[in-house]
């Protein structure tokens, strides 16, 4: 399997040798956590466990297979390749994307020079998040965020709490609203992708299908990429991931006001939910998006509980 593949020759070798042995789908892995001195945790369908020596998933932290300094040491090696200077850019950021699209956090000691963060050293903590792509996931919004008079698109916000897919719909939705369906044609889709999870990707090349008329900025700050797409690439659609910030709003005033239509994700729990929040409440009370699409986790990952137009009215059946 390429994802697991893919996944062991990052680690160290004994940890290669562990997690190689596990009895799971490595499609249904989300997370592996490495922290220094404590427990291996992965996080596998949606419930965290801890990973023994003989390669069993545990509930109790104390049967874990405990992370040493060397372990980490060996991984970051292999994840850079030998060659930290080469990832220096995504270091500063605090991740790096591998083959496959899977998305390395790293934390540990900062290096701070005239107030910005020019690198992290003693690195002791790491997340291997595992890229996923949902071929078809937004088949039911898509009716719901196609306006079919002029066939194009709404506005769109999607509001989730974390770990409820948004980032997976709105993948999915790019993909098909660059190709186009029976609903509506294929469009430009600029992408601004400031954290490379979107497109997820690895030396300039996407490892996810986000369709073949989408332009992608990777690890570019979500304002200052809105404006550049509109200016450079002539997008009839773009898309960003988690909103949130002033910067953010003015961007996206800019970029509807030009005619561009906009899909956006925006941490939240409800319509009232981000109607409270100091700047995303302006953003609702402008009206400037005509659809929202609220998801949780209820019954599965990415589950619609409920779709409302501009007006507040919920459309979803």
């Amino acid at each position: 399997m390429k994802t697991k593949d893919e996944l062991l020759n990052i680690f160290s070798l004994e940890l290669r040798s562990i997690l190689g042995k596990l009895q799971i789908d490595f499609y249904m892995l989300q997370e592996i956590r490495l922290r220094i001195n404590c427990p291996l945790i992965i996080n596998y369908n949606n419930k965290e466990y801890f990973v023994s020596e003989n390669a069993k998933l545990v509930d109790s932290p104390s049967r874990g297979i405990l992370i040493t300094k060397n372990e980490i040491k060996e991984t970051m090696e292999y994840i850079s390749n030998y060659s930290f200077y080469a990832f220096e850019e995504e270091i500063r950021q605090g991740f790096i994307t591998i083959s496959g699209g899977h998305r390395i956090g790293i934390t540990g000691k900062t290096i701070i020079q005239n107030a910005n963060i020019k690198g992290i050293k003693h690195i002791s903590y790491i997340n291997v998040r595992l890229a996923h792509q949902v071929k078809g996931c937004a088949d039911r919004v898509m009716p719901y965020i196609a306006d079919k008079s002029m066939g194009g698109i709404y506005n769109t916000l999607i509001i989730s709490p974390p770990k409820c897919g948004k980032t997976t719909l709105l993948r999915d939705i790019i993909r098909q609203i660059s190709n186009g369906n029976s609903l509506i044609r294929g469009m430009n889709v600029g992408v601004v992708d400031e954290r490379s999870e979107i497109g997820a990707c690895y030396m300039g090349e996407p490892q996810n299908d986000l369709g073949i008329r989408t332009d992608i900025l990777d690890c570019c700050p979500k304002a200052k990429g809105m404006m550049m797409l509109i200016r450079s690439m002539s997008p009839q659609v773009i898309a960003v991931d988690e909103i949130g910030s002033r910067e953010d709003l003015e961007a996206i005033d800019y970029v509807i006001s030009c005619g561009c239509k906009l899909i956006a994700t925006v941490h939240g729990s409800s319509l009232e939910d981000v109607k409270n929040k100091p700047v995303l409440g302006e953003l609702l009370q402008e009206k400037l998006f005509e659809r929202y699409v609220i998801l949780n986790n209820i019954t599965h990952v990415g589950h619609i509980e409920e779709i409302f137009d501009s007006a507040g009215k919920n459309i979803y059946q």
